[in-house]
Order: C-alpha cells, then structure tokens, then sequence
C-alpha cells in the first residue's frame, strides 16, 4: 500500500515537473535594456507599440505593450522617448512586453 503511494506521489511531481520544463521551453523570452526610441499609443488606448534600442547591439525592438500599468505611464508622460527602459518580453512574433520598468527605478 506504502509502495503504491509512493509510486503515485512520485509520478505526480514527475509530471509537474515535466509540464513545468515543457512550458518554459515553449515561452521564448526576451530581455533588453536601451532608450526608448518612439512610443505610439492605439487610438482606443488598449494597447501601445514602443521602439527601444538594444544597448548592446543597437539594435531597434518594437514591443507591444498590453498592460493597464504601463499604458497609464505613457499617458501621464510617466515614461516618454529617451528614458532607459528594462524591459522582458515573449518573443511571439509581436514581441508582447512582459516588463516594461524604467531601468533607475520608478
């Protein structure tokens, strides 16, 4: 019975952790920090797309900018072009910000 139990429980964490690894590996995430370069906000204000410059290879990223947080920021001028910006992101084709924080805080 101790045995079955055991089998059980261990198959379980397994599988977690088998759909944990599975799902990260899925979910390709970037990360850069560079000035802000244009900030365009949608007309309905739902969304925003944001041009950074990548610090280390100066490089231009557009981002796609989904949360309320940061679009408020845009809005009250909060984060305007030039500041430096940290930013994580899923690279799905439209680069959807995860993370969007300026990098001296704030």
């Amino acid at each position: 019975m101790k045995a079955k139990l055991s089998t059980l429980v261990l198959t379980a964490a397994l599988a977690v952790l088998t759909a944990t690894y599975a799902g990260n590996a899925a979910a390709d995430e970037g990360k850069m920090l560079g000035p802000v370069s244009k900030i365009t906000l949608a007309a309905d204000g739902k969304s925003a797309t944001a041009v950074l410059k990548d610090a280390k290879t100066g490089q231009a990223v557009t981002l796609t900018i989904t949360d309320d947080l940061t679009l408020d920021k845009f809005k009250d001028k909060r984060i305007v072009e030039g500041d430096e910006i940290r930013a994580r992101y899923e690279k799905d084709g439209k680069n959807t910000s995860k993370s969007f924080k300026k990098a001296a805080g704030c």
